[in-house]
């Protein structure tokens, strides 16, 4: 098994945070992990992106050309890696912001409205783990279970209180993806 992916969106979306959480995951699972993290020197605001390999063998370049999967948060984010997708691949994006969608028919492509229900539920800090949860059911390369410690690991021991929450935005991901078809 080897799952290839890049997470890209603004700075401030939790672009990193995701990755971040992510390759803890596959750590616990005992599998090998690069992340690979770029982001502009603006950062909040500007364009970020991370690249995470989850594999069962040694992993032997943190860089990829071409994904598995694309988790896709904004408009330059799509029009830069719509088309760096392996055939037979998978795009999940948030709606929001995207005016352009992606046209490619040689990929599965997912949507998922979590900036809306974050919103809607007043949680707008639980927006990226809405969309781990939407990318865990298309591609369970690890488990929730090891996603939930993956959040304790990367989170400060001050945000543990946030652990009920995000644990259920993960949830309620799963709930929200659809396959565009």
């Amino acid at each position: 098994m080897k799952e290839e992916l890049i997470i890209a969106g603004f700075g401030g979306q939790g672009v990193l945070s995701m990755g971040k959480i992510l390759a803890y995951s596959g750590v616990m699972q005992g599998y090998e992990v690069s992340w690979m993290p770029a982001y502009g020197p603006e950062m909040r605001g500007g364009t970020a992106n991370v690249t995470v390999i989850i594999s069962d063998r040694p992993i032997s370049s943190p860089i990829a050309h071409e994904y598995d999967t694309a988790i896709i948060l904004n408009q330059q984010s799509m029009d830069k890696f719509e088309s760096q997708i392996k055939p037979g691949g998978v795009l999940i994006y948030d709606t929001n912001g995207i005016t352009h969608h992606p046209t490619r028919r040689d990929i599965r492509i997912f949507t998922i409205d979590a900036t809306a229900e974050a919103a809607r539920r007043g949680t707008i800090r639980m927006f990226n783990t809405m969309i781990l949860g939407g990318y865990l059911k298309v591609r369970p390369v690890v488990t929730r279970e090891s996603v939930f410690e993956g959040l304790k690991k990367s989170l400060p021991e001050r945000a543990w209180k946030m652990l009920p929450a995000n644990e259920e935005a993960v949830r309620v991901g799963a709930e929200l993806i659809k396959e565009k078809l």
